[in-house]
């Protein structure tokens, strides 16, 4: 991980999750921890960027989907961490707090497992809920990144009980320290799409999906689906509907969510908006501010219950492999001369070689064209699969398996996309 001298060496019994902006020296045969430095704001920085930044929209007037445009922004716009590296990738993935992730399967109640599943979701916006708002490196074609997380099985049921066990039920995990592994790939360029994978082993859960980003004037819509592979216990047929309200252009955002959890047909259920669930389906009411805290109430009571309180919470630092055991297209390592020369304020040298590395990435593109060759991601099968559902290859597989047992190595890829 040569790309981010802000990262601090793991220590996995003591790393705090609040940010630093602290410098330290890596060692390139043991992984490292580290957290994005988008949670450390430069007030002269911004207000430059902003300038920069207006100056350019100015020539997109009249562009419905900024997303169809190829430009490349200056690299003082940008944020000095890559966008895999970005749900899937290091600034998008879903897992800012693994440990909700690894007991949405505990509860022995039904409704306290989609509570559960709630936690989770509300817990992977922290990054932006503390962070400042960021633009990460656009990812290249084949780019990808992988690290773990290491945390305490010790977040309670919310509602319900039950053991907190490993998937085959003989071994006790409460208060022990769960490995969660993570892979993502750029497996298209234009569209941008990537794939992604989570797993824990030993909980026996998983999650997986597409991320598609589209940027417009109107807004940015993510298409991102996750698929959870949890236990029996789980075919319950209960669903949840959350409404993020619109904001007005004036006065102070409110970030409010309205929810809720009811019961529902499998098969023969279209209802997508609150006000279409009737009452006697109605399981328990969701409402709350996503960057505050967020309430259920029951049915049948009148008093909210505390889901999660994000104020006291910070990401969790990602384990990543050692640099001299990442390959020339992993995230940190591809973009490190990049990320290198923004931390120095470099920043017509990091817009030279951020340009070269997308010029590559066209050339190669063209290639591929003229011996008409389609692209083929290494860890997933597609580009992207109609049902929302990537499937790993070979390869995949065993990324996922090495990053479990410790051992990062993997052969360099014999085609890259940039």
């Amino acid at each position: 991980m040569t790309s981010t001298p802000r990262s601090l060496a793991v220590d996995k019994d003591s790393a705090s999750p609040a940010p630093s902006s602290r410098s330290s020296a890596e060692n390139a045969d043991a992984p490292t921890s580290s957290i994005p430095a988008a949670y450390v704001s430069d007030k002269a920085d911004d207000s430059s960027k902003l300038r920069t930044f207006l100056s350019i929209l100015r020539k997109f007037i009249g562009v419905a989907d900024i997303a169809s445009v190829r430009f490349s922004l200056p690299a003082q716009l940008l944020e000095p961490i890559p966008n895999l590296a970005n749900s899937y990738k290091e600034y998008w993935n879903y897992l800012d707090r693994p440990e909700t992730f690894i007991s949405i399967g505990d509860s022995d109640d039904a409704l306290g497992r989609m509570l559960a599943v709630l936690r989770f979701w509300f817990t992977k916006d922290l990054k932006y809920v503390k962070g400042k708002p960021c633009k990460p490196y656009n990812s290249a074609l084949g780019e990808f990144f992988r690290c773990n997380w290491e945390v305490e099985d010790s977040s309670p049921p919310v509602i319900g009980d039950g053991p907190k066990v490993s998937a085959s039920g003989e071994v006790s995990t409460e208060h022990k320290k769960v490995r969660v592994s993570y892979i993502t790939e750029q497996t298209s360029h234009h569209p941008p799409v990537s794939a992604f994978w989570i797993d824990c082993p030993v909980k026996g859960i998983s999650a997986y999906g597409f991320d598609q980003l589209s940027a417009k004037f109107t807004g940015t819509s993510v298409r991102n689906i996750v698929l959870l592979i949890p236990q029996p216990i789980w075919l319950t047929k209960i669903k949840v509907i959350l409404h993020y309200l619109d904001e007005g252009w004036l006065g102070k955002a409110q970030n409010k969510v309205l929810g809720v959890i009811f019961s529902y047909d499998p098969d023969n259920d279209s209802r997508s908006k609150i006000k279409d669930v009737p009452e006697k389906d109605v399981l328990a009411r969701i409402e709350g501010c996503w960057q505050d805290k967020i309430y259920y109430t029951p049915k049948g009571s009148k008093d909210p219950q505390m889901l999660i309180d994000l104020n006291s919470l910070w990401p969790i630092p990602k384990i990543i492999p050692p640099v001299n055991q990442q390959l020339s297209n992993e995230s940190r390592r591809f973009w490190n001369g990049v990320t290198e020369a923004i931390l120095n304020k470099e920043f017509g040298q990091a817009t030279r070689l951020k340009h070269e590395l997308e010029e590559r990435q066209r050339e190669k593109a063209t290639a591929r064209k003229d011996q008409g060759l389609d692209w083929q991601p290494r860890f997933f099968s597609k580009a992207l699969m109609e049902n929302g559902k990537p499937d790993l290859t070979d390869d995949g597989r065993r990324a996922l398996k090495g990053l479990q047992e410790g051992d990062y190595r993997l052969e360099e890829s014999p085609i890259t996309g940039a």
